[in-house]
């Protein structure tokens, strides 16, 4: 058997299949239906980001830059850790840049998880975590966490085995919006340290979680020579399609993820890399506030609708993200109701949302969720609102397909 042909059978083995969200994105072009589906903005990136990329292109930034990340960024960000978080981080030998969070994470447990080794995966999940381990031959083990009640650490503990390499941890999290709080972190660190665990933590929402101060796991006692942090610039910055992503790590970690990310894709493109860089550089706290007040302002217009039209959901503490109990609408599976949202009907126009399952190991877990993402300008998510509403009486009326 072929290695492609293997990584097929283990990923279908395990459950996994082609994206939901990018297929839901594909669904809502098909019936031009509003997009709440996949997290992309609908609204512009800063114009000091785009400007610098644009002048990096004019003086010919076009060609490779350093494979692990050009030296003005990697600079950039290691006063960014230090300036935010009092991380102390070596911009030559513990920063690489990626092409987007999603290569990061591919990159860091190829490099760092052997056959055989387990991977700690709370779920719901995004994801592209559980094939991502078990393409590196590992072994995703989930543990499920209620998106409302204080970790178990009990129930974590008794995930671990001597086979245990590193739990993926995302805070803010995607689908939930939940925020891991620094006791919680400090529970999770614990365990790292008693059984030599290394922390995988995707902190891409790090700038927009609500009520709260992001504590970076590798910051707190005995964690920071055993934590990867990853992050980038598509969230906080509105430039999804960038695909500028990078990886914090102790050297003798970073070491082998740059082999890894270097076979992969080389490097992240080199105008890009300048555009964040002046971001990063520039843009103040000023900024920032406005990005997070931005964003409660549209959780919590997309949280209204969503209670008016039958949902029951919480508002998120962190991310873009709402993750959405459909079951007092519709006893249809999450998929069906998913693309029926879509459909929309008579005057309704669709709403395209992602179906809760494709965050779930077992799908069964999310039948009756779906997710929807409010990264979208204002008047959007009140057409959304205004639609799922009128959608609602013909969700109710129509029996299951």
């Amino acid at each position: 058997m072929t290695t492609s042909a293997r990584a097929r059978t283990a990923i279908r083995t395990h459950g996994f299949t082609e994206s939901v969200i990018r297929e839901m994105t594909r669904v809502a072009n098909e019936y031009d239906a509003i997009n709440l589906a996949q997290g992309f903005p609908d609204f512009a990136a800063p114009d000091v980001l785009k400007e610098a990329a644009c002048e990096a292109i004019r003086a010919n930034t076009n060609q490779y830059a350093v494979t692990w990340g050009a030296p003005r960024l990697r600079r950039a960000l290691a006063a960014k850790y230090s300036r935010d978080y009092g991380m102390d981080v070596d911009e030559s030998r513990e920063i690489t840049v990626t092409c987007g969070a999603t290569e990061a994470m591919a990159a860091v447990l190829l490099a760092l998880v052997d056959p055989g080794d387990e991977v700690i995966v709370f779920e719901p999940f995004y994801e592209n975590y559980g094939p991502d381990a078990v393409l590196c031959g590992g072994r995703p083990v989930w543990v499920t966490l209620d998106a409302t009640a204080a970790l178990d650490i009990e129930r974590l503990a008794a995930a671990v085995t001597p086979r245990t390499r590193a739990i993926v941890i995302n805070t803010p999290n995607n689908p939930t919006g939940r925020v891991f709080d620094r006791t919680e972190l400090e529970a999770i660190a614990a365990l790292c340290v008693q059984h030599d665990i290394i922390a995988i933590t995707d902190e891409i929402y790090e700038h927009i979680i609500y009520d709260a101060a992001h504590v970076p796991i590798a910051t707190l006692d005995g964690m920071r020579n055993r934590t990867v942090t990853i992050s980038g610039a598509s969230k906080t910055f509105s430039v999804t399609g960038w695909r500028i992503g990078w990886i914090v790590a102790p050297h003798d970690l970073t070491a082998a993820i740059r082999k890894v990310h270097d076979f992969l894709t080389v490097g992240a493109p080199a105008p890009l890399q300048e555009g964040c860089a002046t971001a990063i550089e520039t843009l103040g706290p000023e900024y920032y506030d406005a990005l997070l007040d931005g964003y409660r302002a549209r959780r919590d217009t997309l949280h209204r609708g969503l209670v008016n039209a039958g949902f029951r959901c919480a508002p998120p503490a962190g991310a873009y993200y709402i993750m959405a109990d459909f079951s007092a609408l519709s006893d249809e599976a999450d998929d069906v109701f998913a693309r029926r949202l879509a459909q929309g009907a008579g005057q309704a126009r669709g709403v395209a949302t992602v179906p809760g399952s494709s965050f779930f190991h077992d799908p069964a877990a999310g039948r009756r969720f779906v997710r929807f993402a409010f990264c979208k300008q204002l008047p959007t998510l009140e057409d959304a609102s205004i639609a799922l509403l009128r959608l609602r009486s013909v969700v109710e009326s129509v029996p299951p397909l």
